[in-house]
């Protein structure tokens, strides 16, 4: 039986301000990217997502992003290479040292937003991230988007790397993500998402926006909680994958 693994963005709420349903989604995940400060969270909620997961045995990963609650971390933020590294390594830090506090491991690291899409496009930047990751979390690995820079990077440096797509997001010809601002950039359908999904893990060839495909691998596939229906996409595609054959486990196992 082929495993393929299920990771969701969460603890992304923000003191009295509460993003998503993390208690659902840590049902039906196989590895959740725990927000680290910088564009959502705060200690107590790091601390209560990472034993949410662990009750639930959901591999913690840390999730950095540029430090814009504002925006969510969804707007690029220009910064050097090695404020870049800083930036990650301190995020990173933050996770690890409250996930020993509740004798959690974090077992992995996936960038958030503007600047997960800006180190898969950017070879610097990629390279920025990949070495915060391997200086910072040696023994963490790496999630990185399918077919980037931020994948050559990874393993260039010796990482574990492994890749993801997006069960709710649609592609572009170079296999990047179709930005949001752009008309059906967001996949809604879940049944939709879903056959889409099994379509490609059989074949390889990821179907774009303007209706071609596009070659990727995938370890993961990523669901969005940030949304009201992410839960009910979350559990049909859950379900649409257990039976087309696949077994629902984490990379990192």
């Amino acid at each position: 039986m082929t495993s393929i693994d299920l990771n969701s963005d969460l603890g992304e709420s923000y003191g009295p301000w509460q993003m998503g349903d993390d208690s659902s989604m840590l049902r039906i995940v196989s590895s959740a990217n725990i927000a680290c400060g910088g564009h959502a969270s705060d200690p107590n909620t790091m601390a209560a997502t990472i034993r949410l997961a662990k009750e639930n045995n959901v591999a913690i990963g840390a999730h950095p992003g540029f430090v814009d609650k504002e925006a969510f971390g969804r707007r690029l933020i220009p910064m050097s290479a090695t404020d870049v590294e800083s930036l990650i390594a301190s995020q990173v830090g933050a996770l690890i040292g409250i996930a020993n506090l509740n004798d959690a491991e974090v077992q992995y690291v996936k960038a958030h937003g503007a600047l997960a899409n800006w180190a898969a496009a950017t070879p610097e930047i990629a390279r920025a991230v990949a070495k915060a990751v391997q200086k910072s979390a040696p023994h963490c690995a790496l999630l990185a988007i399918s077919g980037t820079e931020l994948e050559v990077a990874g393993r260039h440096l010796g990482l574990n790397t492994y890749s993801e797509v997006f069960a709710d997001r649609a592609y572009q010809d170079n296999g990047q993500l179709v930005p949001r601002t752009t008309e059906g950039s967001v996949i809604h359908d879940a049944k939709a998402a879903g056959d889409r999904l099994i379509q490609f893990l059989k074949s390889g060839d990821m179907p774009t926006l303007d209706g071609g495909s596009v070659k990727l691998n995938a370890d993961s596939i990523c669901i969005h909680g940030d949304n009201p229906a992410a839960v009910a996409m979350g559990k049909t595609i859950q379900q649409q994958l257990l039976s087309a054959g696949f077994k629902i486990a984490s990379f990192t196992a």
